[in-house]
């Protein structure tokens, strides 16, 4: 069942700040307010060659007629509720700084410093974020790989309910739904096994703004009875880049201490085209949403077929239901090129300067691709041409990968001796990443995309999780949130 079989949606046609916007971009106003373009008047003449006058008359401040994000009001206001309502959530609130500020704001409103939350091991990095602001202790669960294709799962209702059990005064549980390849867990009894411990869940559900919308995809972590969602509205929707959405419902967590974090991580001068695209998301997902899934999940059947079809290629499939992949939202495509014997960072880089095709996420042995409203069959078949023009290619560097395997289960990963927020604050010290092994980490060393953190601050570093980092750099791939980008030293705790 749908949001379409349970909603009376008269008022989710409109889009209160696009329509405000509207007029507002017709009056003819002595603007002595921000931004100092003054609705295009003073704006450069590259960036009129780049995206002309029009779209600067709508790029305006908080007008009355708009309202105030942190104190809403007017347009914002009623634009937040018909999200709620088309979302299945109590109160919505709009993101201008991305799913990243929402995640940290999640964890601000439910941690005191040194309470404990539980989270995977696979967390994106702006979990850390979260854990230095409020001072909170992670309790690490390490999901289950997925060994043939070496790709993270998720954790399970048992091994959630023995860490509960194991861990006293757990304040939160924090998981990812669905990962960034489109596994998901069964989140209907993560849900039930948090709730015995009248704790809240908060669910990483950056990859997953459309499920609510098609029967066909997973179930969204709100109508699971979630407590929390942030959403990457932009990443499957049709709203801008770094709009996205949080989601509460329930009465375990305080609205109140939402509102406050969210002050803290977001801009106080929103851009109100942001917020604008997250109006225009939300209506026409509610409106046109069946007609366009529809067409999303059939190109993405489409693409799946042919390039299984392609000797040496094949796609990421749910095969049986288990705890840790429990679904798989088919709009994800992730193909298996390790048959090419090139790491997927290159393989990346060949399809998109021989063949115009861009993929979502390389890995070491995979590519991930988003198929999304906005892609046509002509992209599928541009893609399919491309694979079978990569079989028919001398590719350089064509030996076989020696890629160390990461479990997320292994000693890659370590126990923390001190807090993120301990760890941020603390002296530090330059060392070669050699000689780094059994020191503190006083950085994040994160390979990105997926924005996985393979080190911490505040991990005891491990002769695992060097190797598998140095290794990921010799192969093309990128290493954030570290000072030193060639990965020659690394600072730790002084």
């Amino acid at each position: 069942m749908t949001i379409f079989d349970n909603i009376c949606s008269s008022n989710q046609n409109r889009a209160p700040l696009i329509e405000a916007l509207n007029v507002l971009r017709r009056r003819n106003d002595a603007a002595f307010y921000a931004p100092g373009h003054k609705r295009g008047q003073g704006i450069s003449e590259l960036m009129l060659s780049l995206l002309g006058k029009k779209v600067f008359k709508s790029d305006l401040p908080e007008l009355p007629e708009l309202g105030n994000l942190f104190v809403p009001d007017e347009a914002i206001k009623e634009a937040q509720d018909l999200a709620a309502e088309a979302f299945g959530a109590k109160r919505t609130w709009f993101l201008v700084n991305g799913s990243s500020c929402g995640i940290a704001a999640g964890i601000l409103a439910v941690c005191n410093p040194g309470d404990k939350i539980i989270v995977p091991r696979n967390i994106h990095h702006s979990v850390i974020t979260g854990l230095i602001l409020s001072g909170a202790i992670p309790v690490f669960l390490y999901p289950q790989c997925y060994s043939t294709w070496d790709l993270p799962l998720n954790i399970t209702p048992k091994s959630l309910k023995a860490t509960l059990k194991r861990h006293g005064n757990i304040k939160a549980v924090l998981i990812i739904h669905p990962t960034y390849h489109g596994i998901c867990g069964n989140i209907k009894e993560i849900v039930k096994v948090t709730h015995s411990y009248n704790i809240p869940l908060l669910v990483d559900e950056a990859h997953g703004a459309h499920f609510q919308f098609h029967s066909a995809l997973p179930s969204s972590a709100l109508s699971e009875g979630a407590d929390l969602s942030i959403q990457s509205t932009h990443k499957v929707l049709g709203a801008i880049t770094q709009a996205s959405m949080l989601h509460l419902q329930g009465n375990l967590i305080n609205e109140n201490k939402i509102n406050q974090a969210l002050q803290l991580m977001q801009s106080s001068s929103p851009s109100n085209l942001l917020l604008a695209s997250l109006d225009g998301a939300r209506q026409q997902i509610m409106i046109d949403g069946q007609k366009l899934l529809n067409k999303t999940i059939k190109l993405s059947e489409l693409a799946r077929s042919e390039i299984n079809n392609i000797n040496g290629f094949s796609t990421l499939e749910l095969i049986n239901k288990k705890p840790e992949f429990y679904d798989l939202d088919i709009t994800r495509l992730t193909i298996d090129i390790s048959s090419l014997g090139v790491s997927g960072w290159k393989i990346d880089k060949v399809l998109r300067t021989k063949f115009n095709v861009t993929a979502e996420l390389p890995m070491l042995s995979s590519l991930t691709f988003i198929i999304s409203i906005g892609n046509n069959k002509k992209d599928i078949i541009s893609l399919v041409k491309a694979l079978i023009g990569l079989k028919e290619m001398t590719l350089s560097s064509c030996s076989e990968l020696s890629i160390p395997y990461l479990s997320y289960e292994s000693k890659v990963f370590s126990c923390f001796n001190m807090s993120p927020r301990d760890a941020f604050f603390a002296s530090k010290k330059i060392v070669p990443i050699e000689k780094s092994a059994g020191l503190i980490s006083g950085e994040v060393l994160c390979p990105y995309p997926p924005g996985i953190p393979i080190i911490m601050p505040g991990e005891i570093i491990t002769g695992e999780a060097i190797k598998y980092l140095v290794k990921i750099k010799q192969q093309g791939g990128i290493i954030a949130g570290c000072d030193n980008q060639d990965l020659k030293t690394i600072k730790v705790i002084n």
